[in-house]
């Protein structure tokens, strides 16, 4: 920890405690049990302190000149939640038993997005160890954590965290997180987390009350930016940025998923998202670690490679695009942005030639263009779902509608994304066709919980349900309760057979011919509801794709010959292909 510029540090003489706060000339260190110091004004805004007799265990907040007693914006851990004491960790005692891992190639990704709390009954790290063998079985090769930064209250989808460096503590330990990235990696598992560089949660954020944490020359959903290129920013930056390398140096994390980084505004020479890809890498030394983004502007310029196909900046984006094709096609839903979708297999094509269904055209949705050309990136620049907590969450009822299709329908459709050279991503609960929901939830104070059930209802008029009186209410118990996952439904289930025997399939036949494919290799024909897709990729080898994603039979829309097939789902009648047809073959390039 002596290597981070913010936090305790244990140093010869003691724990050095550390705050950056230039908006007040003095603060105090209250250690538990002890009265309050007056900490050294050191310079450049920081107040230091070093305790002779503090150590591991120690709980302590700092005290500003009015007297407001604030925890740690580094804390490590916060045990009494985040308006209590932070508590000095000591992260090196943890033994790691893979001191060997360095990770896994890109292609090699099948991810599984989770919410610890939800996950298992208990909703804790510990908990979620005992299901890993489960997901190794499975072919899951990486987690995707939800935010895990300290919020407030008992349970949230965590991005209202407001301490970054601290795991929340009603999910265990930060050891405890460490065993179970320590465990996964024993499985051949990667472990990437969901980061929240956006925006802070409104209740438990002390730092503008000390620090310039915010600036009004940029806004966001949230309110005013995160301070990245004004006044006093050079220090929020490397907060934010330092808080990345801690996960990835400390943690031994595999990655990140940025959250909706198009809210991330910086006007700086070097952009906050740049730094932050330079320093991680930088930080990973020889190890596998992928960034991740989520970008509602599809700019693909973050994606780029360099002439040997190597990642500048960012690995990967979640392509909504598929998601929304494969969701309308399943469900026939066309409401809200939905409706941007609908038309021929056409629009699925492109989303899985070319990554993105909208490159620059103009989105009704939106009313404004959207996107920038992406056929030149390689298929694995791109993420594809066809479940995730967003999709479902932003859902009145949060309900897995894909869950309650036909069978034929659900295999389809999954049949395509797990088999497709884009990287593969499943929500929890998904590979045995869950049907719990997935509701937002949080839990604030009355006041708060109220602004939250109002501001839902605002912010997703335009969807269906949200109007109802029966509507959820996000802040009860009872909608946290009801997305946990339900376990006892797992051993009969004959999707996780399949989605089982998909991935194993995905193993063996597609990802050794994703590493070394080049980038702009793949075309697309479509009529109707038919579809062909053809990629080239490595070994000389091409990829071809035959569908058929509606009710009635379907001509084929490509002759010619497709070489081995390693997959049929439904079948074929001369030229025809039958209603929830998907074959996927393999053939010289």
């Amino acid at each position: 920890m002596t290597k981070m510029t913010f936090g305790p540090a244990f140093t010869e003489e003691g724990i050095l405690f550390r705050l950056w706060a230039p908006l007040h000339e003095s603060v105090s260190l209250k250690i538990e049990g002890a009265d309050p110091r007056l900490m050294q004004a050191v310079g450049d805004g920081w107040h230091h302190s070093t305790v002779a007799d503090a150590g591991v265990g120690t709980r302590y907040r700092f005290v500003l000149p009015d007297g407001l007693e604030i925890p740690d914006p580094a804390s490590r851990f916060q045990p009494q939640d985040v308006h209590g004491p932070s508590e000095v960790v000591d992260l090196s005692f943890y033994r790691w038993k893979t001191n060997d891992w360095t990770g896994r190639p890109w292609e090699e990704m099948v991810i599984y997005e989770m919410h610890i709390g939800c996950f298992t009954p208990e909703g804790t790290f510990k908990a979620a160890i005992a299901r890993l063998d489960h997901l190794q079985a499975l072919g899951v090769t990486a987690l995707q954590i939800m935010p895990l930064s300290e919020f407030p209250g008992r349970y949230s989808w965590g991005y209202d965290g407001v301490l970054p460096y601290a795991p929340d503590s009603s999910y265990g330990r930060p050891e405890d997180f460490m065993a179970l990235v320590d465990a996964a990696h024993q499985r051949g598992i990667s472990v990437f987390l969901d980061v929240v560089y956006n925006h802070f949660g409104p209740d438990g954020n002390y730092i503008p009350s000390y620090a310039p944490l915010f600036t009004d020359h940029h806004k966001t959903p949230w309110g005013n930016g995160i301070n990245y290129d004004g006044d006093g920013s050079e220090m929020i930056r490397e907060f934010i940025i330092e808080n990345a390398i801690y996960w990835i140096t400390e943690f031994r994390l595999d990655g990140f998923r940025f959250d909706a980084v198009h809210a991330i505004k910086d006007d700086s020479a070097e952009h906050l998202l740049h730094a932050l890809a330079r320093r991680v890498r930088a930080a990973a030394g020889d190890r596998h670690v992928h960034l991740i983004v989520e970008n509602e502007e599809n700019d693909s310029d973050l994606l780029q490679r360099g002439e040997n196909g190597e990642v500048k900046l960012f690995t990967a984006q979640w392509n909504d695009d598929v998601h929304h094709v494969l969701h309308i096609t399943a469900t026939g839903e066309t409401f809200g942005y939905y409706a941007d979708y609908t038309g021929d297999a056409g629009k699925l094509g492109r989303a899985l030639a070319e990554g993105f269904v909208f490159q620059g055209e103009h989105m009704p949705y939106r009313g404004a263009s959207r996107g920038k050309p992406s056929g030149y990136l390689p298929s694995t620049a791109f993420i594809s779902f066809i479940q995730n907590h967003d999709q479902i969450g932003n859902r009145a009822l949060g309900d897995r509608v894909l869950a309650s299709s036909p069978a034929d329908v659900i295999k389809a459709v999954a049949a395509i994304y797990l088999l497709a050279p884009e990287i593969p991503m499943l929500f929890m609960g998904e590979e045995w066709g869950a049907r719990e929901p997935f509701p937002f939830f949080c839990d604030f104070d009355e006041d708060l919980n109220e602004k939250v059930r109002k501001g839902r209802r605002e912010e997703l008029s335009r969807l269906p349900g949200f109007d109802a009186d029966d509507l959820l209410d996000p802040t009860a118990p009872s909608t946290f309760a009801a997305a946990k996952l339900d376990w006892s439904k797992l051993a009969s289930s004959e999707v996780l057979r399949f989605y089982r025997a998909l991935l194993d399939l995905r193993h063996r036949r597609i990802v050794p011919l994703l590493n070394g494919a080049g980038a702009g290799n793949a075309v697309y024909r479509s009529a109707g509801s038919a579809l062909a897709v053809d990629w080239t990729l490595a070994q000389n080898r091409r990829l071809h794709l035959h569908a058929n994603l509606g009710a009635e039979a379907a001509p084929l829309v490509s002759q010619q010959n497709d070489g081995e097939t390693i997959f049929r789902l439904g079948g074929s009648d001369g030229g025809n292909l039958s209603p929830w047809t998907v074959i996927w073959s393999i053939g010289e390039a």
